[in-house]
């Protein structure tokens, strides 16, 4: 941690920050571990994304070149994926390394498990620099023992989440914390590169990469002082971009598209980058004529992708199919607004933001001087991502982890009045208090984990349908004879990941024609159905009851194949296939008829 803070006489360096990261981080990461020994051992992943994220490094380690991120064992070989090998680098290097000493699946589990720890660290001494930098060396303390307690940051960074979302609030929390130091361009530089390598791992995180920018303007015109940083940045972060662009897409460079980094998104970084520079000749001029400069390189910015590219304008699921967008991307929990969410999940995921945006609005009017402006710094970032994670769950994380300062300011006020209290024992029901008001998200998990029924989905599949629980229930599918499996849209990613099969498509929106076949296929009719399931070249048709894929399919689609498989119907052209040990459900499909059977509900 780079101390650009001076130090009060009366405070620790920042040096004296490393015991307390490594001891909060290390005992963090121990609890975790012990808390996710099943997962890991059974290599039950929190997410599908993880799955894949797996095949695909598996991949690139087996010979797939490193500018081809497609997944070959989907739709025939055709489906195109829009990930960064980026995130791809270390889990292959931690690999790589323990490959010689371990067992394949044990250095799989080791990799998987090490990594995300990794992130872990990285945002919890993010963390306590950030609050330093803003505050003081105690509530840098507090703030990094705060992360842990944050269930959205956990889960970014607990063992097996591999894929790119811990990555994400790492590089923001980063460039936010080079932001509040000192305004020399080598900050700016290093926060632009950070920025550049947040939306090259995912264009979703273009939104807070662009607030963080914005916030810089608007701090360099309150202060042109802070020009050289100001500049740093914008360079940085177009050429970093660039840089990264040409060296993790090789061939594809040139693609027109919309869901990362492309041609129209540099050219629009480019011409913020210029945009700025030319802003800044203003800075001996007056505040509004600053503030104007901003407004007009705003402006040639969405002029820009406007002329370009007016398409990505609409967004990178504008294209989706209508029947896609209904019925699988309105139902993916990540990319939709909170008032859509699990009351529990919500709770988890904004409650620490309200906290920290009060903590860093009390210390922003209470603070003097330099401070005052860090505090303002740190408060317009998180005030925008705490409203973006009204709008997409996903960046709830990034809110949570900005949210931290805020936070640590707002425990020790509380804790310095329960110093005050005089009776033991009401000290220590203060104290305690305090601790849980400055983490609701930890006691609305807890509350929302001792509701029944509140951890999974409630299914109302048919009773003689025992439902899928767990990894093993679709693993079992190996048994199959290695063939094509028409299978469930979220379990895909877990079929060709721990299997030898082949499938038709994963939640990916690139493949529009692919999930468009996958969800039209259970659910219409069964004799439009079997046509589109004899198309796809799949052997099998597999089902996984219960699941949450598999009732909106019934509950949209009443008469639809799935529907009447759910209810026990038999077709000629579905010969049932036992699948041991599971209540997994699969049918071989057999093209040589379509005259539907009657007769009592059999399960295979």
């Amino acid at each position: 941690m780079t101390d650009d803070v001076p130090p009060s006489p009366a405070e620790p360096p920042a040096t004296r920050l490393w015991p307390t990261v490594l001891g909060g981080w290390m005992l963090a990461a121990l609890v975790l571990c012990l808390a996710f020994a099943g997962a890991i051992a059974s290599l039950r992943f929190p997410d599908p994304d993880d799955a894949m994220r797996l095949l695909e490094v598996r991949d690139w380690l087996g010979g797939q070149s490193w500018w081809d991120v497609g997944q070959h064992r989907l739709n025939g070989g055709d489906f195109a994926m829009h990930w960064s090998r980026l995130v791809d680098l270390p889990i292959a290097a931690a690999m790589l390394v323990l490959d010689p000493f371990f067992a394949p699946a044990a250095a799989d589990r080791i990799a998987m498990t090490v990594v995300p720890l990794l992130t872990l660290f990285a945002l919890m001494a993010l963390a306590a620099d950030l609050t330093r930098r803003v505050s003081d060396v105690e509530r840098a303390k507090l703030a990094l023992l705060l992360a842990p307690l944050s269930i959205p940051i956990v889960y970014q960074m607990r063992p097996l989440r591999i894929d790119h979302h811990g990555w994400q609030v790492v590089l923001a929390m980063a460039a936010t914390t080079l932001l509040v130091g000192r305004p020399t361009a080598r900050n700016g530089m290093l926060a632009g590169l950070a920025l550049a390598a947040l939306v090259t791992i995912s264009l979703e995180g273009l939104p807070v990469a662009v607030a963080i920018t914005a916030v810089a303007a608007l701090a360099w015109a309150w202060e042109p002082s802070r020009r050289a940083f100001l500049m740093g940045l914008a360079s940085s972060f177009f050429a970093a971009a660039v840089l990264l662009h040409v060296a993790t897409r090789g061939p594809g460079m040139f693609a027109a598209v919309c869901d990362a980094v492309s041609p129209a998104w540099l050219a629009m970084l480019g011409v913020a980058a210029v945009g700025l520079s030319i802003a800044t000749q203003f800075g001996a001029r007056s505040l509004a004529i600053r503030f104007g400069a901003l407004a007009v390189a705003g402006l040639a910015c969405a002029a820009t992708l406007l002329l370009v590219a007016p398409d990505c304008l609409r967004g990178p699921f504008a294209t989706l199919d209508p029947l896609v967008y209904r019925i699988w991307y309105q139902n993916v929990p990540e990319g939709l607004p909170i008032w859509r969410q699990d009351g529990g999940w919500a709770a988890m995921t904004m409650g620490f933001p309200i906290v920290g945006l009060i903590g860093t609005g009390l210390a922003w009017h209470r603070a003097e001087r330099a401070a005052k402006m860090r505090w303002a710094i740190l408060l317009a970032i998180l005030v925008f991502a705490s409203a973006l994670s009204l709008l997409v769950m996903r960046t709830g994380a990034t809110a949570n982890a900005l949210a931290l300062p805020g936070g640590a300011w707002a425990l020790l006020a509380m804790l310095e009045r329960t110093r005050r209290i005089g009776p033991v024992l009401v000290r220590t029901l203060a104290t305690a208090g305090a601790l849980l008001a400055a983490s609701p998200g930890l006691v609305a998990g807890a509350l929302f984990a001792a509701t029944p029924g509140s951890a999974s989905h409630p299914s109302t599949s048919t009773p003689s349908l025992p439902p899928c629980q767990g990894v093993a229930d679709v693993r079992a599918l190996a048994q199959l004879p290695a063939s094509t499996l028409f299978a469930p849209i979220d379990v895909t990613p877990e079929i060709v990941a721990m299997t030898h099969h082949h499938a038709i498509a994963g939640g990916y929106h690139r493949n529009t024609h692919a999930l468009h076949r996958v969800i039209a296929g259970f659910t219409d009719t069964p004799d439009v159905a079997r046509v589109n399931i004899a198309a796809s070249g799949a052997t099998y048709l597999v089902a996984c009851p219960g699941a949450i894929e598999m009732d909106i399919y019934r509950d949209e689609a009443p008469s639809g194949l799935w529907a009447r498989l759910d209810r026990g119907e038999r077709f000629a052209w579905l010969t049932p296939v036992p699948i041991t040990g599971s209540p997994v459900l699969a049918w071989r499909v057999n093209n040589s008829s379509r005259t539907p059977l009657s007769g009592a509900p059999v399960r295979p």
